[in-house]
């Protein structure tokens, strides 16, 4: 072995140690071909990083409407406006948002936003999972991903932080969402989609999950098996110490609407914690949300109920499409003399009054009677799901009709709702994989549709990595690829010229966080929890704490002690970003105390995981036969002690789980490089 090389290869592995996390820029070629100035992974992993307008302001607005076509490219909506309306047709709701003039005197901006991401997988980040469930740190997380999945795009809007595929979790760690910050503000949240209410978009706004397949407590299934451990994180899950599943926390986050579909995974049984041996669909119930299941009427009669959450999942799965399904086949000139005309799908629930632009005005409806809507305002966003999905599968009526129920939605809200004082913006996720072209193509899929001018439109479909034609040479598999172009937004309302020209998805977080005038810096966002307090309660002889005012954070961590001997008798698992106490945002956070007994001294310490703040305070547990027993002799009830926050003591803004996860990564990274002297020396030493 070649002592230079090998010596070469050892310091760059102590670089690599040196620059954990950035990335620094890559290699360039030494004909001088590149001209980089873009930023670092590690400028990009940190909160905020990837804007482009971070130095312009906001416009306020009371309410914010965020309409997301999943999978919705300039591709996407041509398709669909040339083959509804013609070639020089226009949307009512789609195409008139952000058009000056279009919309009365409302403001008015469009632009483009890129959409890269920091990774595909888990693998790409410092909490990955192997196919057993358990942490697999990666020494290095982050890659810049020129095409991004639904999971890390939404999380770019939702919390201003790029990430790999996870919902809400960064690189190292967890970060506030829109939905979090809004009801810390005070203000009414709602999340509508045609998807499964566990998929990436709608479980943005109600969760943090390393993998964004962790839909239950029994991972992806309707409730008859188990496969949690190959769709979660193992320290995810509730039986282990964890925060739970996308469902579990979706309860846990209380928004104040939440309609779509994924009824099927609400039927599993949750595995750990307070309500473990109860269905999720039971546990629901019990937390007092107005709940619906697969009944449209039942839907549509719907009326707020304070404090009661609307809960209404409309189908199993994803909801069916509005037309039936075409399919993508090989070059054939059959297809030019008989073009495919989309026709209506009988099992649309548009037909039982569950359009997206139904469950869109059910919404607002419900919105708009809330005391907190009609005083603080709102957050709403609305996804129509299945373009993307239709892309997928080299559908191209399907993606059309899915546009068309989208841009109905945009249209009610429009007609319904004051641009004086609502933000509506109207954008995409990611590119897709259909083009419209002037002819079939040799060596791609494609379908011959007769658009509303009566013309032959050619729709391609070429991205698929594997060939899954059917036996007639047709494609539904549902493996064409997300392609990594930039995307339109538009905006008509107050603040709508923010969305102008070039901005990152991540822009779209501080817009919208923005107008509606929540916390957005890292800082602000721990000031939130800085009247944090914990209070001990007692109920005939069992101890819970209750936490309240930890706004600024996700995640809490806790520990118990004997004060007399210093002994911890319980303690929260800090592992993982996803592992400790769920916190329920402006609501109180239970944490069940079982080690406490009469008379006993103790020191209870919470620490909240974003923001660092910490309550510790010390407290006896009443004896018996003390003034605090009852005169009938039980236990007593009610607060025995109470602690509030230690500001000024916070730690540094990574937190404990982002501190050991670097850690790890640290360690991982040192080992490797110490391989690496170890075999560079062996190497010299055989030379001699």
């Amino acid at each position: 072995m070649n002592k230079h090389k090998a010596l070469k290869g050892a310091v760059a592995a102590f670089a690599s140690v040196a620059a954990l996390g950035a990335m620094a820029a890559p290699a360039y070629a030494v004909d001088g071909t590149y001209s980089p100035n873009g930023k670092t992974v590690s400028e990009l992993a940190k909160h905020g990083g990837a804007q482009r307008i971070a130095s312009i302001g906001n416009e306020k607005a009371k309410n914010v409407i965020l309409f997301l076509g999943d999978g919705m490219g300039d591709s996407e909506i041509t398709v669909a406006r040339d083959y509804l309306k013609g070639a020089n047709g226009h949307f009512e709701g789609l195409d008139a948002v952000g058009q000056p003039g279009a919309l009365g005197d409302a403001k008015a901006g469009t632009g483009q936003y890129t959409t890269f991401s920091l990774g595909n997988g888990s693998k790409d980040s410092a909490v990955g999972k192997d196919n057993n469930g358990s942490l697999a740190v990666n020494a290095n997380p982050g890659k810049i991903t020129p095409v991004t999945d639904s999971s890390a795009s939404g999380s770019s809007w939702a919390t201003g932080t790029k990430t790999y595929n996870a919902v809400d979790v960064d690189v190292y760690g967890n970060q506030l969402n829109l939905f979090e910050l809004a009801k810390a503000a005070g203000k009414a949240t709602g999340n509508v989609t045609t998807a499964e209410i566990q998929d990436a978009t709608p479980a943005v706004l109600e969760s943090h999950s390393t993998e964004r397949g962790c839909y239950g407590p029994q991972g992806k299934t309707d409730g008859t098996s188990n496969d949690a451990l190959k769709r979660c994180l193992a320290n995810q899950l509730k039986e282990n110490g964890g925060i739970g599943s996308i469902s579990e926390q979706l309860l846990d986050t209380r928004a104040d609407v939440t309609i779509g579909g994924g009824s099927k995974y609400f039927r599993q049984t949750v595995q750990g914690g307070e309500y473990q041996g109860k269905t999720v669909w039971e546990q629901a119930r019990e937390m007092g949300f107005q709940t619906v299941e697969n009944d449209p009427a039942a839907m549509n009669a719907l009326q707020y109920k304070d404090n009661q959450p609307v809960l209404a999942l409309m189908s199993d799965g994803n909801m069916p499409t509005k037309f039936n399904p075409s399919k993508a086949t090989a070059k054939d000139p059959a297809k030019d003399a008989n073009p495919t005309v989309c026709t209506p799908n009988a099992d649309w629930l548009g037909n039982q009054g569950v359009s997206l632009k139904d469950m869109t005005k059910k919404a607002l409806d419900l919105l708009g009677a809330n005391p907190n809507g009609q005083k603080n305002g709102y957050f709403l966003q609305v996804e129509g799901a299945s373009i993307d999905k239709q892309d997928h599968a080299g559908n191209a009526c399907g993606q059309i009709g899915e546009t068309d129920d989208f841009d109905q939605a945009i249209t009610y809200a429009l007609k319904n709702v004051d641009l004086n004082n609502t933000l509506v913006i109207v954008t995409a996720d990611h590119a897709h994989t259909s083009q419209i072209l002037n002819a079939q193509p040799a060596y791609a899929l494609s379908t011959v549709l007769k658009t509303a001018d009566g013309i032959n439109m050619v729709v391609s479909y070429g991205t698929a990595q594997d060939d899954s034609r059917d036996e007639d040479g047709g494609y539904n598999g549902g493996d064409m690829e997300h392609t990594g172009t930039q995307l339109r937004i538009a905006a008509s309302g107050p603040g709508a010229q923010r969305v102008t020209g070039l901005t990152d998805q991540t822009d779209n977080f501080y817009t919208i966080a923005g107008a509606l005038g929540l916390a957005t810096s890292t800082e602000s966002q721990s000031a939130l929890s800085s009247n944090a307090e914990v209070k001990v309660n007692a109920n005939n002889g069992a101890y819970t704490a209750e936490a309240t005012g930890f706004n600024g954070d996700a995640v809490l961590s806790y520990e118990l002690k004997d004060k007399t001997s210093g002994k911890t008798l319980a303690t929260s698992d800090s592992s993982t970003p996803v592992s400790g106490v769920r916190v329920k945002t402006a609501q109180s956070t239970g944490i069940a105390l079982d080690s406490i007994t009469e008379g006993g001294e103790y020191t209870l310490t919470v620490t909240g995981r974003q923001s660092g703040k910490t309550v510790s305070f010390d407290f006896q547990a009443p004896a018996q036969g003390s003034s605090d027993t009852k005169a009938d002799n039980t236990e007593p009830s009610g607060t025995i002690a109470s602690g509030k926050a230690q500001n000024g003591a916070e730690q540094n803004m990574l937190g404990k789980t982002g501190a050991a996860l670097i850690a790890i990564a640290l360690a991982a990274a040192i080992m490797a490089a110490l391989a690496m002297l170890i075999k560079t020396a062996k190497a010299a030493k055989n030379e001699r």
